[in-house]
């Protein structure tokens, strides 16, 4: 990763995203069903609890107000009841209303379910779906270039209710011409975006395999690896840059114009009945984008941000709070061999497969993201060796590493597809492997089978060696190296 994750959450406070897009109210009735009705077989709620959050685009505005970034919110709602309750818990969530604009001709979006137990009995939806009238519409055109010009970044986000009509889209690819602008898309209708010239879309599973007129898969890896097969072809469909399409607990596949396929890894809470994930998804994704990070950090901070909501129930935002802990309150970092051991002894109980891989891990970069990211794809749980500060020294030289061992692990740890780090003091991980007994060993393509020396205990443990092909111009020696150069052109130039 091009910057730390901690940093880059802090510098959300100094980003303005705007967000234009259908502005839903999610309330949800929850209560108790002991009894039968009188008059059909149906349960009997007895209600003791009211909630009313925003949905939809204003879901995604709340998220993205919560991860700490600056939002205005770009919307059109009735002049009703729902609109009222709406307003309000907008204003508590501290997202500005004054950019909401209320046409008392259309009826405000809404979502009302009906919780019995922690269990979803019923949903009431109810609202207006045609597109805005012209007075609506030019109110929106008015407000449009001031707000879009005072943003670091643009998420649209568009249900299909109306919002987002013909003149409106004309005006904001005028103004992208212009100004050319971070712009997140999600909609179910991505491809009328075309024009726009956006960054990123983020369609779902199944929005994506309508997109490329495919079947829908059921099994995880039949998912995964048709996505990973046509994928790039989203990229051409709709004219991004980026493509990332989330995969519920499978976590989420991105592409990226000239970059190899990148993979996150979700923390999926079984049987969640969390409401708007993807909204979340999208507002990290935007406001990691807008700060000018790496497409894989930005991936990485928006799978995390809606893992954290996944664990909750009903449509909730994750906190910049809750976004850092994810990332580094898990104890992903073990300080011995043995403490590891012991945790792979349930994993194994579990059936789960075990890779392993080792290095420095100095100056994080690409190469590193995406090998790791490959790594993990070969099982369910990816342990890191990482070199001590003093091994270090002795493999590369006095003056490595740049970075040490604490800060190496931190940014390790957030990567999603990393689930533990190991230090180790010897050349070598063998007596590492040995403890950790893997089923599967990666290396880079820097090594072969007969150059590696670990590979000799991997196998007779029982485990098998991948070698990865190796990335050209992906190293961190080589990255140094150009750092010094341009170093001594600028002292040069100075002198």
């Amino acid at each position: 990763m091009n910057r730390n994750v901690f940093e880059t959450i802090d510098t959300f406070r100094d980003i303005n995203i705007l967000v234009i897009g259908e502005a839903l109210l999610d309330t949800y009735l929850k209560g108790n069903s002991e009894r039968l009705c009188r008059e059909a077989p149906v349960p009997v709620v007895d209600i003791l609890d009211r909630e009313d959050v925003p949905g939809g685009a204003a879901n995604t505005a709340v998220n993205i107000r919560s991860l700490g970034g600056n939002v205005r919110f770009l919307s059109v709602i009735g002049n009703d009841i729902e609109a009222t309750l709406l307003l309000r818990a907008l204003e508590e969530k501290g997202v500005a209303t004054d950019t909401v604009l209320v046409d008392s001709e259309r009826r405000t979006l809404a979502k009302q379910r009906i919780v019995s137990d922690g269990q979803m009995m019923l949903r009431f939806d109810q609202g207006s779906t045609h597109p805005l009238d012209a007075q609506a519409e030019n109110a929106i055109l008015a407000m449009l270039p001031d707000l879009f010009h005072q943003s670091n970044g643009v998420v649209i986000s568009d249900y299909g209710y109306g919002i987002i009509t013909p003149r409106i889209l004309e005006a904001l690819i005028a103004l992208q011409q212009k100004d050319p602008h971070v712009i997140v898309a999600d909609s179910k209708y991505l491809p009328k975006f075309q024009d726009l010239g956006v960054t990123a879309i983020k369609p779902n599973y199944k929005e994506a395999v309508e997109l490329l007129g495919l079947p829908a898969r059921t099994t995880q890896q039949e998912r995964l690896d048709q996505i990973a097969e046509h994928g790039e072809r989203l990229i051409e469909i709709c004219n991004t840059q980026i493509a990332a399409i989330t995969l519920d607990c499978d976590g989420s596949l991105v592409f990226e114009c000239g970059q190899p396929l990148y993979r996150t890894y979700a923390r999926c809470a079984p049987h969640s009945q969390a409401a708007g994930a993807g909204d979340t998804f999208v507002g990290g994704l935007a406001l990691a984008l807008a700060a000018g990070v790496h497409t894989a950090t930005a991936a990485e901070i928006a799978s995390a941000a809606s893992s954290v909501v996944v664990e909750k129930p009903g449509t909730v935002s994750c906190h910049a709070d809750e976004l850092k802990n994810f990332f580094f309150g898990d104890e992903k970092f073990v300080n011995n061999a043995f403490s590891v051991a012991a945790r792979l002894a349930s994993m194994r109980r579990d059936g789960r497969k075990i890779v392993f891989t080792n290095g420095v891990f100095d100056i994080l970069h690409s190469g590193h993201v995406s090998y790791l990211s490959q790594a993990k794809a070969f099982g369910d749980v990816l342990i890191v060796g990482i070199n001590t500060d003093e091994s270090v020294r002795r493999l590369k030289g006095s003056s490595r590493p740049i970075n040490p061992l604490e800060d190496r692990a931190q940014v390790l740890a957030a990567l999603s597809s990393v689930d533990l780090i190991i230090p180790f003091g010897a050349d070598t991980p063998k007596e590492l492997i040995k403890t950790i007994k893997p089923d599967v060993y990666v290396k880079g393509g820097d090594y072969t089978l007969e150059t590696l020396p670990e590979a000799p205990v991997v196998q007779k443990l029982g485990g098998e060696v991948r070698i990865l092909s190796y990335l050209d111009d992906r190293s961190t020696t080589g990255m140094i190296e150009r750092i010094r150069k341009v170093y001594v052109k600028t002292d040069q130039h100075a002198s």
